[in-house]
């Protein structure tokens, strides 16, 4: 081959080398794998490092609502009520039968006669009537008091909503027209009114039995006492008296009325103390004819 034929070769085959590539085009190196900034497909950041929680943090989400619900137990053979703090859910009526059925909290010192296993199995409310379907359990056990005591503790707590003037009871789906082997009638809807034989001489709503309270807090409920005086008698842990005073219901001697007063104190350090709520000596024996404890903590 001429010299200059091998030269036009040699510059074909150089030229021929330098443009070759694929069909996609050049490669580009691209960010480190696990280098900060690394670009997905779509453009996004780069998921997180393998092993990094990605969940929410617990503390950041928004606390459950609560609300006090009043629930009525029992107090030796008298009706009671307590303040329970629980979530505020959208069927509260539901709720607090499910606080009743659950039983009193440890510290109020109250007691129930709902037997252990009772179920709500459903609430219909509809023109002022509380429906109120439970399990079966309901009704064991025996004597006429627990039975209307169980069955009072359910209509005082349906009927401290606005909504409920009286209840009506099923048992497993199916009205009730006679409760228990007691034989006690429930052929229609009752109220309060049917239960008023069972309410404490003095009933205390608020506050509550270990609640903490402040100067001055609010002393309520409702008395069927002698010409309606109502005394209330504030005690520190020790004993002392730290106030003593005294209201009047708005009905007594036969008839029960509501009271309501405030009580200021003074306490150099938080503690337990004890709230009295009396009649008055009406027998002469130098005593109180009765007498509601409830115990509080008291804050400076």
């Amino acid at each position: 081959m001429k010299p200059f034929a091998l030269l036009l070769l040699v510059l074909a085959l150089a030229l021929s080398a330098a443009g070759c590539g694929t069909e996609e085009g050049p490669v580009s190196a691209g960010p480190v794998p696990g280098e900060a900034g690394a670009a997905t497909e779509e453009g996004g950041s780069a998921s997180e490092a393998p092993g990094e929680d990605t969940t929410s943090d617990p503390a950041g989400t928004e606390p459950v609502a609560q609300r006090s619900y009043t629930v009525w137990f029992a107090r030796g053979d008298e009706l009671a009520p307590t303040s329970i703090e629980a979530p505020a859910v959208e069927g509260v009526a539901s709720a607090a039968i499910e606080l009743l059925l659950d039983g009193p909290p440890d510290e109020t010192n109250l007691d129930t006669a709902v037997p252990t296993g009772t179920r709500l199995l459903g609430i219909n409310i509809e023109s002022d009537i509380a429906t109120v379907d439970l399990s079966s359990e309901f009704e064991s056990g025996g004597g006429s008091l627990s039975m209307f005591l169980r069955l009072a503790q359910v209509v005082y707590t349906m009927t401290e909503f606005d909504t409920v003037k009286s209840v009506r009871f099923h048992l497993d789906g199916k009205a009730v027209d006679v409760f228990s082997g007691e034989g006690i009638v429930l052929d229609k809807p009752v109220t309060r009114a049917d239960y008023q034989e069972l309410d404490a001489p003095i009933v205390v709503e608020s506050p509550t039995p270990g609640e903490s309270v402040s100067s001055p807090f609010t002393v309520s409920g409702s008395a069927n006492v002698f010409e309606a005086n109502v005394t209330l008698v504030l005690l520190d842990a020790k004993g002392k008296e730290l106030v003593r005073t005294f209201t009047t219901a708005t009905c007594g001697t036969g008839c029960r009325g509501d009271f309501s007063t405030q009580l200021r104190f003074k306490v150099s350090s938080a503690q337990m103390g004890t709230l009295l709520v009396q009649d008055d000596d009406a027998d002469g024996d130098g005593r109180p004819s009765h007498s509601v404890e409830v115990p509080v903590r008291l804050t400076p």
